[in-house]
């Protein structure tokens, strides 16, 4: 030992300090979120149509409702959840290059934006017209309408943490999971329908579907060309994460700002930020990708890295979501999951057919 750890231990009486206490208590439930983690990448690895993310989360809820779930990893657990997932949606900026959306056609730049905006608008004002609870109205809009479960969490940041709940998040994410399922088998098989092209089909797939992974899956069953479109029409919706988060944000602090003025008990009101630091993180991953100064084999790293990390998020978040909770609450969220859908596949549709 050295002559500092030597006095360290001497001044603690041999115990290890608070910070490796802490450390020690987190590391079973870090180590066994890690290992879940990889399973669900190396999993994704041979299943493509299976996202890992959700994957990790339904093992999640499995692991706690079946009871497995020991005490003695749940601090490891709680902890990674927020921390891990935000340092995974700052690392998902360097996947997008505004160049690269910007080399759309200005009709399917249009096509995006209005997919993004009336999605998120209908879903979040239906939600409050058939009984979903403003919060997972909130979020299933965001996750339907932008990039699926990051979105969802980027989301829930500014949202008042006396207002939302894992239960909330979850919900949201297993509208994510069942309707983007349901969209990469139907998208495709439609084609003939719609009337669309190999390049259309490619816009609509990325503008209406929600997760990464299931507009991977959806646009690769029509063909390489319609993959290559979407994959940069899906990243175009991630671009708009950010401004999407700012202005909620700022409608959710005039909220608080208006409750603190109306209430006479004196109580502190807990205000959201307006922009959360990783949602900047993430503009600021944006800016260097865009610049082009990270070497191409960086960005592969950092891509799976990013993928890991998310992964992990999804499990803790799993784990900390009640079925029972989840039973009482889903029949309204599937009725908006399913307008949600339907509302992005059809104003995607119609824009490609009249702008792009």
């Amino acid at each position: 030992m050295s002559a500092n750890g030597a006095a360290a231990a001497a001044q603690t009486g041999g115990r290890p300090s608070p910070g490796q206490g802490v450390w020690r208590r987190r590391l079973p439930g870090l180590v066994l979120v890690a290992l879940v983690a990889l399973a669900c990448l190396w999993i994704g690895q041979f299943v493509p149509v299976v996202s890992p993310l959700i994957l990790a989360i339904v093992l999640g809820i499995v692991v706690r409702n079946a009871g497995l779930l020991r005490p003695v990893v749940r601090t490891g657990t709680e902890w990674s959840t927020k921390r891990l997932l935000r340092a995974g949606v700052v690392l998902l900026g360097l996947q997008l290059s505004v160049g690269e959306v910007l080399s759309l056609r200005p009709g399917e730049l249009v096509t995006i934006l209005a997919t993004v905006v009336i999605t998120f608008a209908t879903t979040w004002w239906l939600g409050s017209r058939i009984g979903t609870s403003r919060t997972t109205s909130l979020l299933i809009a965001a996750g339907f309408s932008i990039c699926g479960a990051s979105a969802v969490a980027a989301m829930s940041a500014v949202v008042p943490e006396d207002e939302t709940s894992d239960d909330d998040v979850a919900t949201s994410i297993a509208m994510v999971t069942l309707f983007g399922a349901l969209a990469l088998f139907l998208l495709p098989a439609l084609q003939g329908v719609v009337g669309l092209d190999d390049h259309q089909m490619g816009v609509w797939i990325g503008a209406s579907v929600h997760e990464v992974a299931q507009v991977v899956a959806a646009a690769s069953a029509v063909s390489a060309a319609a993959l290559t479109v979407a994959v940069v029409v899906k990243l175009g919706r991630v671009v708009l994460l950010a401004p999407m988060v700012a202005l909620v944000g700022g409608l959710e602090r005039r909220r608080a700002a208006r409750t603190a003025s109306r209430a006479d008990d004196g109580a502190p009101v807990r205000v959201p930020p307006l922009v959360p630091l990783f949602v900047l993180g993430f503009l600021a991953m944006v800016v260097v990708r865009s610049l082009g100064v990270v070497p191409e084999d960086v960005l592969e790293r950092v891509e799976l890295l990013t993928r890991f990390l998310l992964t992990a998020a999804m499990f803790g978040l799993g784990t900390g979501v009640h079925l029972a909770t989840l039973r009482r609450t889903g029949g309204r969220a599937v009725a908006l999951g399913a307008a949600s859908t339907l509302i992005a596949a059809t104003v995607s549709l119609v824009g490609i057919h009249t702008l792009a």
